[in-house]
């Protein structure tokens, strides 16, 4: 059988071997061109291959650029991010220390789509988180978004114990946190920021409305590119007006208290605070009603330091002088209301005695002889009956009588019947002291050039000089009510008021909101200190609880303390130096 094959093997080869030579170059021309129709084949499937691949590719490309424009399936991931990592310049004192700045914090995420086991991821977290709301984290974890938040501002503590525990579809986000070095040493004025950093109170509010988010929505507040915010707070005479708030807080055991210290000259705000406050890195409580910023967003009747004006307008009338006499001796009678003085001299009584003595008959009859419209016109130029202009956000509308009649004039000339920002007194105070006038205050530097451009002349400059006059003599003179706010070497000038609140529609004779008026040096007034103490109850061991009594040795405390920071120097050559003299008229 071997050899039969071999046998055709060889015939077949012999056959083909004898062939003639043409029919092998035809065999050679079908091979060829099998040849060729294959190759072409392989090229186009070669050709094919490529382009779709290349059809793939534009069509992942184009998707790509389609979801970098839309957002894609994964929006709500993306979506938190772009303002939550803008940047806020920090905020200075005048000095440059820092009241504010950013820090980095981490905030952790959760996308659903990725979460295994809801109830074990919950259960893990809170070992870290103790007060995770697991209820709420629940609804979030089941949502089956793209992207939740579970917690913002975690420590790097938290961080890392939390990255420990290596949960599927957990990560963290980096942000930017506000942070206030000085806690609640000046949270009114600074203000606060919401979990997004954008400010919602204070100067960080102010800042915001000065461009800083059109900044961050375009993506460019970047912190390398923001100059920082000075502001003309003192931090050191802030540290200590708050301090002394606190302390008479307790000593007085009164239900709130506030202070402010401003530059008569150039009207910048060197200090201010108002107690109860709230912590700025923890502000769970900064909504709350008694954390209310008293010195520019409540109003208040402001007792005898409106007679400060009462005076003022009644020597700018041209009707009144230093030596015009008033008959205080018997009470001022006004439809069904009667006037009468607190401690009555049952006398006649020389302008200088009616200031020193504050007496409600003699103001009364002042506001009478400038009469209804001239009184209102008065108090509106200097400022205390208009809304306030300046960068804080808080700012309090002044309450007075819809229709002014005789006797609102003459309640309202010893401070009853008019509500206004004790902020807004202090500055209109400052307008009494540096020569006639009206500056508007800022909480940012301001030179004196600037405030110059800005003044407005309100009062005669005499009438400024007589009310340094009667300033100092209340706080020198025997019967002054301001002679606890002395501080030796610095010419301590100022006025009592004591207000009697109002309570169930009464004036109460127990309850009162108490203010002392100060402005110092009295030669050269450059600053004004209010204080106010809200509901203060007698010091142990005295029997009464009036402005005199608390309110002036806060000042007092103020000065002594901040005067030197204020670059004041105490000068005890002029503490002795001869004054002119208030004098008594016998009937």
């Amino acid at each position: 059988m071997g050899a039969n094959w071999i046998r055709r093997g060889k015939f077949r080869d012999s056959v083909a071997s004898e062939r003639p030579v043409a029919n092998a170059d035809k065999g050679n021309i079908a091979v060829d061109g099998a040849r060729k129709k294959s190759g072409n084949r392989a090229r186009n499937r070669v050709i094919m291959a490529i382009g779709c691949f290349m059809g793939i590719y534009a069509i992942i490309g184009g998707r790509l650029v389609y979801y970098a424009a839309q957002g894609g399936e994964d929006a709500d991931y993306h979506g938190p991010a772009v303002q939550n990592l803008a940047s806020r310049p920090d905020i200075l004192d005048r000095n440059g220390e820092v009241l504010a700045t950013d820090i980095k914090t981490f905030s952790l995420f959760a996308e659903p789509k990725r979460i295994v086991d809801p109830d074990e991821t919950i259960e893990l977290l809170s070992t870290v988180l103790p007060n995770l709301d697991w209820e709420a984290t629940y609804r979030k974890l089941k949502s089956g978004a793209g992207f939740v938040w579970i917690k913002r501002g975690l420590t790097p503590r938290q961080q890392s114990q939390v990255m420990a525990l290596g949960l599927p579809g957990v990560g963290f986000r980096t942000e930017k946190t506000r942070f206030y070095p000085g806690g609640p040493t000046a949270s009114h004025i600074l203000g606060l920021v919401n979990i997004d950093n954008q400010g919602i109170a204070g100067m960080e509010k102010y800042i915001d409305s000065q461009g800083l988010t059109d900044l961050q929505s375009t993506g460019l507040a970047v912190q390398q590119g923001l100059e920082p915010v000075k502001l003309s707070i003192d931090l050191r005479v802030q540290h200590v007006v708050r301090d002394e708030l606190v302390q008479a807080m307790q000593r007085y055991r009164a239900i709130a208290a506030g202070a402010v210290v401003l530059n008569a000259k150039t009207g910048e705000v060197m200090a201010m605070a108002s107690v109860p406050d709230f912590d700025p890195n923890n502000p769970v409580n900064a909504l709350d009603k008694d954390r209310l910023n008293r010195m520019s967003a409540g109003t208040y009747e402001m007792g005898s330091t409106i007679k400060s004006f009462t005076t003022a307008m009644a020597l700018d009338s041209g009707k009144f002088t230093l030596q015009s006499k008033i008959d205080a001796s018997r009470p001022l009678r006004v439809g069904r209301q009667t006037i009468h003085d607190f401690h009555g001299k049952g006398r006649v009584l020389t302008l200088p005695e009616v200031f020193i003595y504050s007496s409600n008959i003699g103001s009364g009859h002042e506001a009478n002889v400038v009469g209804i419209e001239g009184h209102r016109a008065f108090l509106k130029k200097v400022g205390l009956l208009d809304r306030m202009q300046t960068e804080l956000p808080e700012v309090a509308r002044p309450v007075e009588p819809r229709v002014w009649k005789k006797v609102h004039s003459m309640t309202i000339a010893f401070g009853h019947g008019m509500m206004t920002t004790p902020l807004q007194t202090a500055v209109g105070a400052a307008a009494l002291m540096n020569g006639g006038k009206l500056i508007e205050p800022t909480f940012l530097p301001r030179t004196q050039e600037q405030a110059d451009a800005v003044a407005k002349q309100v009062i005669h400059p005499q009438v400024s000089e007589d009310m340094r006059y009667l300033y100092r003599l209340n706080a020198t003179a025997p019967g002054g009510s301001g002679k606890r706010a002395t501080v030796p070497g610095y010419r301590v000038g100022g006025k009592t008021g004591t207000a009697e609140k109002v309570v169930n529609g009464r004036y109460s004779k127990d309850v009162r909101f108490n203010a002392f008026l100060a402005a110092f040096p009295m030669d050269d007034p450059t600053y004004i200190v209010l204080t106010i103490i809200d509901e203060p109850k007698p010091e142990e061991g005295k029997a009464a609880a009036t402005a005199g009594l608390n309110a002036a040795p806060m000042a007092a405390n103020i000065i002594r303390r901040s005067a030197a920071f204020l670059g004041v120097k105490p000068d005890f050559g002029q503490e002795t130096a001869p004054m002119l003299v208030s004098y008594e008229i016998n009937d």
